[in-house]
C-alpha cells in the first residue's frame, strides 16, 4: 500500500503558486521526514494527501487508486494545534468517538485519564488535548499518519510519551507515518528518509 503525492500544484491565489510539481510518496511500514522554509507549503500539502485540501494539479493515489471520500478516512492527520481540530460543544468522550471506539488500552498507553472523557476540551490543556486527537487518529482502518508538527507545542516528557505509543502502533501495524516538523533531531531519530519540499 502506497501514499502519492503525483505531480501535485497547489495556490491559494491567482498568478502565485504555494507550490508545484511535487512528487512524493510513503510506503506502509515507512516513516518519511517532510521539512521545508515556511511558506513552502508543508501544512497545506500534508492537508492534500489527507484529503482535506484538493490538488489544483496532479493527483494523490492510495494504492494507485483515488482516495476514498466516504467512511472512516485510512489517511489521518493530526494537527500541530489540537484545539482547533475538536468540536467545542462536545465533550471528550464524543470527540474521542467520532471515527471509532478506542479501547482502554490504548487511552491507558496515551496517559488519557478516564475522568477526562467527561470535560470539556476548554477544560483540558494542550497536551492532553493532542493526546485524544492521536487516540481519534489511530483508528484500526487507519493506514497512514500525517503528523504536522504534532508534539511541537508540547513539553519533552509528553512528547516522548506520544511518539513512543505512534512508533509502536506503527510497527504493530505496518502504518506508514509522514513526519511534518521544522526539528531536525526528531527526524533524524524517526525517520528512514527526510525530503526538502523546497527541493522536490
Amino acid at each position: 500500500m502506497l501514499l502519492e503525492a503525483l505531480n501535485v500544484g497547489f495556490s491559494y491565489q491567482k498568478n502565485s503558486w504555494t507550490f508545484r510539481h511535487i512528487d512524493l510518496s510513503v510506503a506502509r511500514g515507512e516513516i518519511v521526514g517532510l521539512v521545508g522554509p515556511s511558506g513552502y507549503g508543508k501544512t497545506t500539502l500534508g492537508r492534500i494527501l489527507a484529503g482535506y485540501e484538493k490538488p489544483l494539479e496532479g493527483a494523490v493515489k492510495l494504492n494507485g487508486s483515488p482516495l476514498p471520500s466516504t467512511g472512516y478516512h485510512p489517511v489521518q492527520l493530526v494537527f500541530q494545534h489540537p484545539e482547533k481540530a475538536v468540536n467545542p460543544k462536545w465533550r471528550m468522550k464524543d470527540i474521542l468517538h467520532e471515527g471509532w471506539n478506542p479501547d482502554d488500552k490504548l487511552l491507558e498507553r496515551l496517559g488519557i485519564e478516564q475522568d477526562w472523557l467527561r470535560r470539556w476540551p476548554n477544560e483540558l490543556s494542550g497536551g492532553e488535548l493532542q493526546r485524544f486527537c492521536v487516540a481519534r487518529a489511530l483508528g484500526p482502518q487507519t493506514q497512514f499518519l500525517i503528523a504536522d508538527e504534532m508534539t511541537t507545542m508540547l513539553d519533552s516528557i509528553t512528547q516522548a510519551q506520544i511518539w513512543q505509543v505512534v512508533l509502536d502502533m506503527a510497527k504493530e501495524r505496518n502504518m506508514g507515518i509522514l513526519v511534518i516538523s521544522h526539528e531536525a533531531p526528531l527526524l533524524n531519530r524517526l525517520c528512514s528518509r527526510i525530503i526538502d519540499i523546497s527541493q522536490v
